[in-house]
């Protein structure tokens, strides 16, 4: 994509003058536009985060992520925006700058004024893999796991008197396991009528017997099907956040789901997430449910979306369940639409 000069070039004093097209020629079909922008535009961000020894925020990180910036275009007669504007601004802005809700603010109060005149309202998003190292459930071993990430910011220019806030959500995505209840209730009963056949004839067993039968392959004639899960969160930020701490909000999904996927492991981690999964028994609603229950104990977030997607191995389709925080004005979703 070539970047837009609408409005914002500027000729040597020996050339000539370049047209400007965007600002002379006036539409024939006048009317205000919701947002206009650019997408997909790549860029590197740094991001504040805990520290590799401490949990501590300020610990920054550079990643590359690709960025959508919009205005709305509230003039009907005005033909377009500033593309390069918004280009050049927000270069300059990620290329000096964390991304920090205080530095952003203002930030976004500039890229507004950018647009004096024809704007009323700028949206940024920033999407990108936000990496972790995470550790192994026993052994010493850790490994990392990178989460799709969104940052989403809004900014609406306030009446006189009127303090100027910005709006700003966290999006991720976190892959899980999830073995199903019933397959686990269908396994446990197919193989105590194993047992029963395997013992018919005994009418006494001793400890050794059970042991040696549990620990054979007779002992697991029938397992529990799991299947690698995702839960797909958003959640809104109070005006008072001082900081965007996606690796606060991915460690929080995962210990309240108790069965997160691992990296490097040993045969005592394996060990460990199979109990685990024993354990957290979950169909989709139960995990949608422990989220919900969760996340709305935090008092961090002001509102929350999720979605959980449970890619079945007993099946070709995918089980998924959808919820909010449920508050008045908040985030509502219908199944047959799409927030990511």
């Amino acid at each position: 994509m070539s970047i837009d000069n609408r409005n914002s070039a500027t000729s040597s004093p020996d050339s000539t003058e370049l047209p400007d097209i965007a600002n002379s020629a006036i539409t024939d079909h006048a009317t205000v536009l919701d947002w206009v922008g650019m997408g997909k535009v790549a860029m590197p961000v740094q991001l504040t985060g805990p520290g590799p020894d401490s949990p501590s925020l300020g610990y920054q990180s550079r990643v590359q992520a690709h960025a959508e910036v919009f205005v709305n275009l509230n003039q009907p007669h005005v033909k377009g925006i500033h593309m390069s504007r918004l280009y050049l601004l927000l270069l300059e802005f990620v290329e000096k700058h964390p991304l920090t809700p205080a530095n952003f603010t203002q930030f976004l109060g500039e890229l507004l004024h950018s647009h004096h005149g024809m704007s009323d309202r700028v949206s940024v998003r920033f999407d990108f893999d936000y990496a972790l190292k995470q550790p192994a459930l026993k052994s010493q071993y850790a490994g990392w796991k990178d989460y799709p990430s969104a940052l989403i910011a809004t900014y609406e220019q306030q009446k006189p008197n009127e303090q100027q806030k910005a709006s700003y959500e966290l999006f991720t995505r976190v892959p899980y396991s999830s073995t199903c209840p019933c397959s686990a209730a269908l396994a446990r009963q197919r193989v105590k009528e194993i047992f029963s056949q395997d013992f018919a004839h005994q009418d006494t067993l001793n400890r050794s017997e059970v042991e040696a039968w549990l620990t054979s392959p007779r002992g697991s004639y029938a397992t529990a099907h799991s299947q690698r899960s995702q839960a797909a969160v958003l959640v809104k930020l109070p005006t008072q956040a001082v900081a965007f701490d996606f690796a606060y909000l991915i460690n929080r999904i995962e210990h309240i789901l108790q069965t997160p996927v691992q990296t490097a492991v040993k045969r005592e981690d394996e060990q460990a997430f199979a109990e685990l999964n024993g354990q957290n028994l979950m169909f989709c609603e139960d995990a949608a449910r422990r989220l919900k229950v969760g996340l709305s104990q935090e008092s961090i977030y002001d509102d929350f979306w999720l979605r959980v997607e449970h890619y079945e191995s007993l099946h070709a389709h995918d089980a998924v369940s959808i919820t909010t925080k449920g508050i008045t004005g908040g985030y509502h979703y219908h199944p047959q639409g799409s927030l990511f």
